[in-house]
């Protein structure tokens, strides 16, 4: 397997050294659209199997050429999702496979966005999944952490924990804490503010609905020394991908974003500082959304600030296999201390980079094997955990039996 991964940032940059421990593949070629920036993150590890290039993610020839130049079979797209759509044709075009951790970006509906759906992520996508199928290739959507594990525990439920499922739910918290900013996000900025400020999803008997930013907040307690944390409903892949292959009542996603970071998105908001077109301010162009980026740390270089854990996981409510009410929590937990000693990585990047890699090796040794547009749900669950435990990088799951999970 030779692959091109396009985006050198904190989760590319992640990928390389967790990929380097693996003999899966016969080379990764690093691009970005700072070369430096590939170049920095395949000299930190020192292997022949990695090279490093320059390249516009939304220069679909330039994409084009690259994998046809460096004879690359997979494109991994680990930009934000502005960049989907251009890496996903571009593969297609090639005749690549394809795997990305954000899929398409949506668009609130024009006169009900808190009550109706307009273009939904990934809809773009699924839109061409007869070609994917016609070429042969596969394209793997949605396989990070959040969306990707998540689903992953939401197939592994399904088919061995539960005889009915009446709710899934996402449920994501942490508690690290970065050390010397009032503000400092340890994930794209970019795509923080998208997911966040866009009307939430909800799948709720055969049908998805929208509702407001932050809405529906619950306290729940993640695992290990981690606590309850507050959670609210922020628009996200999974309620999109899981209802297409698993049969379920009602899909959530809700984040543990804390009241002040929900009050500087807001205030973000208020201000227009979320717009992602660009405005003229003097004689430059600028997205004031790229402005806010840039204005802040890269989350990539705030481990050595970081400190405590994060935790991603699939809460699931139903009919045990044994008939009786059942109701788990499937998670996994990546502690910033570990992962920076082991990885140089803080813990939000490592645990987003490290699944897909486990994908690709998945596809690489026969393990998963599909065409078409397809989600994490797809493909058999037991594989991916068994080799994700053999990465170092365990998960767990906890019955939810006197577990806080209430209203806010």
């Amino acid at each position: 397997m030779r692959i091109l991964l396009v985006g050198a940032g904190g989760v590319g940059s992640a990928v390389v050294p967790i990929a380097a421990r693996r003999d899966f593949f016969e080379h990764i070629v690093v691009a970005d659209s700072r070369q430096s920036r590939a170049a920095d993150a395949v000299a930190k590890i020192g292997d022949p199997r990695f090279s490093a290039i320059g390249l516009d993610a939304s220069d679909q020839a330039a994409v084009e050429a690259a994998l046809a130049e460096h004879r690359c079979d997979v494109l991994f797209n680990a930009v934000d999702p502005r960049f989907t759509m251009s890496l996903f044709r571009a593969a297609l075009n090639a005749g690549a496979h394809y795997l990305d951790m954000a899929m398409s970006l949506s668009r609130p509906h024009p006169r009900r966005p808190y009550e109706l759906t307009g273009v939904k992520l990934g809809d773009e996508q699924f839109a061409l999944g007869d070609a994917w199928r016609d070429r042969g290739r596969l394209a793997l959507v949605g396989m990070g952490v959040e969306p990707g594990l998540a689903d992953v525990f939401a197939r592994y439920a399904a088919e061995h924990l539960f005889e009915s499922i009446e709710e899934i739910g996402i449920r994501d918290g942490s508690n690290l804490v970065v050390e010397g900013y009032d503000f400092a996000p340890t994930f794209s900025v970019w795509t923080t503010i998208e997911e966040c400020l866009n009307p939430p999803v909800i799948w709720e008997n055969g049908a998805w609905h929208t509702t407001e930013p932050f809405s529906e907040p619950e306290v729940f307690d993640f695992p290990e020394g981690i606590g309850p944390v507050e959670c609210v409903n922020v628009e996200h892949e999974e309620v999109l991908l899981v209802p297409r292959w698993i049969d379920t009542k009602r899909v959530t996603f809700k984040y543990g974003l804390g009241e002040e970071f929900i009050d500087v998105l807001k205030t973000l908001h208020k201000l227009g500082l979320d717009n992602a077109g660009k405005i003229r301010v003097g004689g430059v162009e600028a997205s004031p959304r790229d402005v806010v980026a840039a204005s802040l740390p890269d989350p990539a270089t705030l481990g050595d600030r970081m400190r405590g854990k994060t935790c991603a996981g699939t809460w699931v409510k139903g009919v045990g296999k044994d008939g009786e009410p059942r109701e788990v929590y499937l998670y996994h937990v990546v502690d910033n201390e570990w992962s920076m000693r082991e990885y140089g990585c803080q813990a939000v990047v490592w645990q987003t980079a490290v699944h897909p890699v486990v994908a690709l090796e998945l596809l690489a040794t026969g393990g998963w094997s599909g065409t078409g547009v397809l989600g994490p749900e797809a493909f058999d669950a037991v594989p991916f955990l068994d080799l994700l435990n053999a990465y170092g990088s365990p998960w767990g799951m906890r019955d939810q039996a006197g577990q806080v999970l209430q209203s806010a």
